[in-house]
Parts: structure tokens; C-alpha cells; sequence
């Protein structure tokens, strides 16, 4: 039986949660299943409730976050994974180590330095491991404390920090992943705050999930356009014999921020990252707003789901909301995101790919110069009906005179006319998005854009 475990929680269907009693954090891998389950499409705690990890026991999920309100370590508990309960905080009392004065007002205005926390069950205990300021070197580092129930209290475990690398900027973002009975703790080296790489680390954890009894591994660090100078929050499942290492990236402060992942065959990699991100603003057309902070569960249909935190319209709170997340060909995809194609995956015709690392997964198509100049793109469609695809663009156009100018495509969609889009001047490399309404099939749609009036270069195509 292929086995995996998700983030080391009990995340799993009723049978396999009396197997995970009797086997120390494993669940069953959950193939593509039916969207029975209802998610709403707004958040499901409309409230401070960021960096949120779900621990499933028995038949009720426990919600754990950073800290907010006076609690170090926020708690809500559900049984639908839509209508939450809150409950009392989990860690009223944190390790010695931890600095009594820290604030970080990026966070909130409540935000005492308690961050990201993970509660696994390990045994017949609960293991919690939280990032938190370190008195001694000013850096954040990851401690833990134990307890009997996932209500808490959670108590400190000895008089250190358990993952303090200060010469790495410090850790934070603690999770866990099991498999064979060996638990492992993933952390991110904070390089970010101190001018260093952001590197997100595997290292093995105690049976009794405590001490660590091995060195951190490696497995990605910041190296994409689009995660800026951070990759953080790992989330690690196996899905079908693939390890997927679910990540956040670029500046949580605002609505840059994303969620990528990349895949291995190795626990220990080497991973590969997805060109693309998996959810940022754009592909979620600006109705989920700096998406990050992830985990990774299955729901009460026995589906996996992705819960994850995102900015409330006026940037005052990060909100916790729950989609599904389905998988075609391997590849994750969640609820309410759009699939991004790059137009220099299309055939080209009088025009050619150019290498431009503003551009999305760094490549333009560029030189549509000519009344034959086009890209075809081959997108899929769940089903029949009006879609509207957001086609990222750049427009530096001038007129004879000097004056900038707006330039458009004739598009068709199977060789049958869809209309004109046209592009605003935006001056070269100063990507935008342009919207068209066009009717797609179910299924594989050749659309095309060809030159009209002066000139476009193409980044990429948004199908929701």
C-alpha cells in the first residue's frame, strides 16, 4: 500500500485515521477526488488568522496560527473545515529563551514574534513547534512544547531553542513530515532578514519529535524570478510515488506574495520547481490577495484540500480560507485559481521567444512585427461556455509623431473569430493584463492572436 503523510498530521479518511493511531503519522495517498465538497468562496475565519496549520483528530480538525489578539499561538476547531470554533490559546507559556519584548509590526499591530506554528501528534502526545525571537541573538528560532491533547496546554521542552542556525539569520516556519516510522522537521534558514539566501531545510526528528538526531539537508532556496528573496511555510505530502514540496515566496507584506512548489522522486531531492507559481493575486483575479502560508489536508469528502491565508482588501489582516486542490497529470491545481499558459510555449509564426527575465517564467514573445505575426496557444476548458482569458502583455508603441499609442490582435478561438483585444500603452517590459470574453469548448481550444494595429509583445494568457 503506497503510504504518505501530510505534514506529519493525521489528515486523512475515518479508516485510515484508526490505522494512523496504530502507525506513527501516515496517511493514505488521496487520489483526484470528485468536488463533493462545498468550499465557500470568501474566507472561512475572516479574521488575523495567518500561516494556518490543520491537525485532524478523530473526527475534528484543529486550526493553529500565528500569534494575534493576545494569544501566542491562535486555536480553532471544525468539523466541516467551513465553520470554525475558537478556543483558548495553546501556548500561553513559551520557552525561556523566547525575548519578552519582540513586536513586528509588519505582521499586525498584535504580532508579538510568534510565528507559523505546526502541532503534530507524535505517540500518544502532541508535539508543537513554533518560531519565536530568541533573546539571546535577536534572531528567530523554532522551539517546542508538548501535550497530552491538541488543546493544550502546550509546555516548553528544555531551555533552548530547538533549530537556532543565527549565523543563517535564524528559523522559522517549522513542519513535519513522516514515512517509514522516521519523522522529519522542515525549516527555513530566515537568510532574508540579513542580506542571505532563503533556504528551506529537511533535517530528522527524535521519535518522541523533540531533539533532532541528524544534519538539515538542503532542498530549494530562493532562485526564481518570482520568489524575490524568500522561499518559506514548506508544506511536504507524497502524492502518487511524488514528493511535492508546497512553498511560500517573495514579500508576505503584501499581494507579491505566492505560493509556488516543486516536485522530487527523493525525499532528499533534488526538487524541481514549477515554472509557474501555484496561486498568487493575479491567478486568483484579485479575490484572494497575497495567497501563502499553506497546508496541505484531505477534507471530509476524502479530497485534498489547500488552506492558506490571504490579505483582507484594506491590508489590516491575513484571513484563512480553504479550496480544494485536484491533480492532472501530476501537477496540482486549487479551486477559483486560473491555469497560466506562456505564450512561448505556442506556436510562433513571423515572430520569435525572447529571453527577458521581467517577464513571466522568463520569456517574451516578441518581434509580432508583421501582418502574418502570430501566437496559437492550445488551452483546456472544463467545460463549454464564456471564459475570460487575461492575456499579460507589454505595448510601447509610438506613432509616427512620437505619441504613444494602443496596439491590438485580432483573436480567434478554433479558427473562428472571437473578436479584437486591444492594448493600452504600458511602455516595454511593464507586464499588464488585458481581459477578452470568448466562448471555449470542453476541452483542447487553439486560440490565436495575430497583429492588427502596431505592436504586442506576449508574456502569457490567463484561463480561469
Amino acid at each position: 500500500m503506497s503510504v504518505t503523510r501530510v505534514r506529519a498530521h493525521t489528515k486523512i479518511s475515518a479508516l485510515v485515521v484508526m490505522l494512523a493511531v496504530l502507525m506513527l503519522g501516515l496517511s493514505v495517498s488521496a487520489s483526484a477526488a470528485p468536488l463533493a465538497y462545498k468550499t465557500k468562496s470568501g474566507p472561512v475565519i475572516n479574521a488575523n488568522f495567518p500561516d494556518p496549520d490543520i491537525l485532524k483528530v478523530g473526527k475534528v480538525y484543529h486550526a493553529y496560527a500565528t500569534n494575534s489578539g493576545g494569544a501566542n499561538v491562535q486555536h480553532r476547531t471544525s468539523r466541516d473545515l467551513v465553520h470554525w470554533t475558537r478556543q483558548p490559546d495553546v501556548a500561553p507559556v513559551l520557552g525561556d529563551w523566547v525575548s519578552k519584548t519582540c513586536t513586528f509590526e509588519p505582521g499586525g499591530a498584535t504580532d508579538r514574534c510568534v510565528w507559523a506554528p505546526e502541532v503534530s501528534k507524535v505517540g500518544h502526545n502532541y508535539v508543537l513547534y513554533y518560531a519565536a525571537r530568541d533573546a539571546a541573538s535577536d534572531k528567530q528560532c523554532i522551539g517546542v512544547s508538548t501535550a497530552s491533547t491538541p488543546y493544550g496546554p502546550f509546555t516548553p521542552v528544555g531551555t533552548n531553542p530547538l533549530v537556532c542556525p543565527t549565523a543563517q539569520g535564524g528559523a522559522i516556519d517549522p513542519s513535519t513530515y513522516a514515512e517509514n516510522g522516521k519523522l522529519y522537521l522542515l525549516w527555513k534558514a530566515d537568510g532574508n532578514c540579513c542580506n542571505l539566501p532563503a533556504v528551506i531545510y529537511l533535517q530528522p526528528l527524535s521519535a518522541d519529535g523533540r531533539t533532532l538526531t541528524g544534519p538539515a539537508t538542503p532542498l530549494i532556496h530562493n532562485d526564481q524570478l518570482f520568489e524575490g528573496a524568500v522561499v518559506e511555510a514548506p508544506t511536504l505530502i507524497k502524492h502518487n510515488g511524488t514528493y511535492v514540496l508546497f512553498y511560500s515566496s517573495n514579500v508576505f507584506s503584501g499581494g507579491n506574495y505566492k505560493t509556488g512548489y516543486a516536485t522530487s522522486t527523493s525525499l532528499s531531492g533534488p526538487y524541481t520547481k514549477a515554472r509557474e507559481p501555484l496561486m498568487t493575486t493575479d491567478l486568483f483575479r484579485g479575490k484572494v490577495i497575497g495567497p501563502g502560508g499553506q497546508d496541505v489536508i484531505v477534507g471530509p469528502d476524502g479530497g485534498w484540500k489547500i488552506v492558506f491565508h490571504g490579505w483582507d482588501p484594506t491590508y489590516s489582516y491575513r484571513a484563512m480560507y480553504v479550496r480544494n486542490l485536484t491533480w492532472s497529470g501530476g501537477l496540482p491545481h486549487v479551486q477559483g485559481t486560473s491555469t497560466r499558459y506562456e505564450a512561448e510555449d505556442g506556436t510562433i509564426v513571423d515572430a520569435h521567444v525572447v529571453a527577458d527575465d521581467t517577464a513571466w517564467a522568463g520569456a517574451k514573445v516578441g518581434g509580432l512585427d508583421h501582418p502574418d505575426s502570430s501566437v496559437t496557444l492550445t488551452v483546456k476548458s472544463a467545460k463549454a461556455g464564456k471564459v475570460t482569458l487575461g492575456v499579460w502583455f507589454g505595448n510601447g508603441s509610438l506613432d509616427p509623431s512620437g505619441y504613444k499609442v494602443k496596439s491590438s490582435d485580432t483573436v480567434t478561438v478554433n479558427n473562428r473569430s472571437a473578436g479584437i483585444i486591444v492594448f493600452p500603452h504600458t511602455t516595454w517590459q511593464n507586464w499588464t493584463r488585458a481581459n477578452l470574453t470568448v466562448h471555449l469548448k470542453e476541452g483542447a481550444n487553439k486560440v490565436t492572436f495575430t497583429k492588427r494595429t502596431f505592436f504586442t509583445e506576449l508574456d502569457a494568457v490567463d484561463v480561469p
